[in-house]
């Protein structure tokens, strides 16, 4: 049976935010009949976006007591993100979400119905930076951190604004069903699998370097040698910059290091490699570029909290 994902459209919905999701989970299938996930939208009747059309959901919140998934997209001009207050029916039915275990995941501004919901209290959780100071005066008991793209802290995942939506549904994805169809997915809808960095990187920062001045020729160029030892010497220098220069240009581009980064890219291949081959740990951690069995289990269990072979026990496919 599908996993029942449901999006409850609000009053003053974000069109961006209420698109995503639903497209995200679609694209994640087995193939191009096989959808991992039943998506329906739903709310208490037609509602008025943000980008001034109306939204009429197919379902309504009866859908919310069945759901494995609740997803709400953000808000605009409306209770929670103005004044604190929130239709006491969606309160009631969200709680009651909450309740049963149902998983409940908030895009941007859309955190500030949880939190008026009394569902964030005491709990971490991430919006878009430029609410920060009204969410912190309206919601003082929750743990905000807007420095983050989201926060999943469980059964209740949040995101930041707009774009880190699609990162927290590619996230999920990839929780629920592993990297390649994260990938997989992500293709489809013709974005990144992953983005590095938080999303301070884009708080009020000038645009970095003019067109094909920046570093992602010499990212690409590292990604097809990820085997191999790449220094940051011969990063800087594929990129023909000093290695001041690129550092600081790398940092601007992806809210990372170049050796953070390169760590990063190493440990998501690794992940690919024990979700669709038979290859030894140790394999895997030379094609990651990671050396040893022994760096890759300590480099998983610092990122992912697990070691290679039990991650290939949970994601790898069976038969």
């Amino acid at each position: 049976m599908s996993h029942v994902l449901a999006v409850l459209a609000l009053p003053g919905v974000v069109a961006f935010d209420l698109g995503s999701p639903t497209q995200v989970f679609r694209a994640a299938r087995l193939s191009d009949d096989d959808h991992l996930y039943d998506v329906r939208v739903c709310g208490q009747g037609p509602v008025r976006a943000s980008a001034e059309f109306t939204v009429t959901p197919d379902h309504d919140l009866s859908t919310l007591e069945i759901a494995d998934t609740v997803v709400v997209p953000g808000i605009s001009g409306t209770g929670p993100i103005t004044d604190g207050t929130l239709d006491p029916e969606i309160r009631d039915a969200l709680r009651a979400a909450a309740a049963r275990g149902a998983r409940m995941v908030s895009i941007c501004t859309a955190a500030s119905v949880f939190a008026a919901a009394g569902l964030l209290d005491g709990r971490p959780a991430a919006s878009h930076w430029a609410w920060a100071s009204r969410l912190q005066r309206l919601y003082p008991r929750v743990a905000w951190d807007f420095d983050v793209l989201f926060v999943d802290d469980g059964g209740i995942l949040t995101s930041a604004g707009v774009g880190a939506g699609i990162d927290l549904c590619l996230h999920i994805v990839r929780a629920d069903h592993g990297t390649e169809v994260a990938n997989r997915a992500a293709r489809r809808c013709v974005v990144p699998a992953w983005r590095d960095g938080g999303q301070a990187q884009y708080i009020e920062r000038p645009v970095p370097a003019t067109a094909g001045a920046g570093t992602e020729t010499t990212r690409a160029w590292v990604l097809d040698r990820l085997a191999e030892p790449v220094t940051l010497e011969e990063m800087a220098a594929h990129a023909r910059m000093s290695v001041r220069t690129f550092t600081r240009r790398f940092r601007d581009e992806t809210g990372s290091s170049p050796r953070q980064w390169l760590l990063r890219q190493r440990v998501e291949h690794a992940r690919t490699l024990l979700e669709s081959t038979d290859l030894a740990v140790e394999a895997v951690a030379r094609r990651a570029g990671l050396g040893s069995a022994t760096a890759l289990r300590q480099h998983m269990h610092a990122t992912l909290g697990v070691a290679p072979a039990a991650y290939r026990r949970t994601f790898r496919p069976v038969g």
